[in-house]
């Protein structure tokens, strides 16, 4: 075997560990906005197609994501049995405008912090907005950074595809 070749596989094993060590929620814990501990494992591992958006008081895109979610969020939820986990980034300075905000908007998604940026940190990325889609194992299916109107619908068909998929031995869905 040449040095290509053997750089080549060593590359594509080093690829699919990683992608295999990244598949899965790390076990970190958030804050809800009363203050409470939660580790986010509880919300991967619910039964739900779940969404984790990550957002902050301060990021117009952000804002406009979840603004266009809101108006298909009750639909998303009764046909995908799905929810919504918002998770601001905003340092404890910054979080006293949050829950104003999200009242003001109206979003009926359940919102956490993540003031210190552990699980951001975690699941390595650096900017907002971002997003994970889990299935009802609560492994990562999808990613994605940033948001465009129409972002949203991308979103829908991801979530419809794991919707369709075959289930899961001992899944009740």
């Amino acid at each position: 075997m040449d040095f290509k070749n053997a750089l080549l596989i060593l590359a594509l094993c080093l690829g699919a560990n990683w992608g295999i060590a990244q598949n899965a929620i790390p076990d970190t814990e958030v804050k809800t906005l009363d203050g409470q501990t939660i580790n986010i494992r509880e919300f991967a591992e619910n039964g739900k197609i779940t969404v984790l958006s990550f957002w902050a008081t301060w990021c117009s895109p952000c804002k406009k994501e979840l603004d266009a979610i809101a108006d298909l969020y009750p639909e998303w939820q009764e046909t995908y049995d799905m929810e919504l986990v918002a998770i601001t980034i905003d340092t404890r300075r910054e979080l006293g405008k949050v829950r104003p905000m999200v009242e003001s908007k109206g979003w009926e998604y359940t919102i956490l912090s993540d003031e210190n940026q552990q699980l951001m940190n975690a699941l390595n990325f650096q900017t907002v907005p971002q997003t994970f889609l889990l299935d009802r194992q609560g492994n990562i299916v999808y990613a994605h950074s940033g948001y465009v109107p129409g972002d949203e619908y991308e979103l829908e068909a991801k979530m419809k595809a794991i919707d369709q998929a075959p289930a899961a031995e001992g899944d009740q869905h």
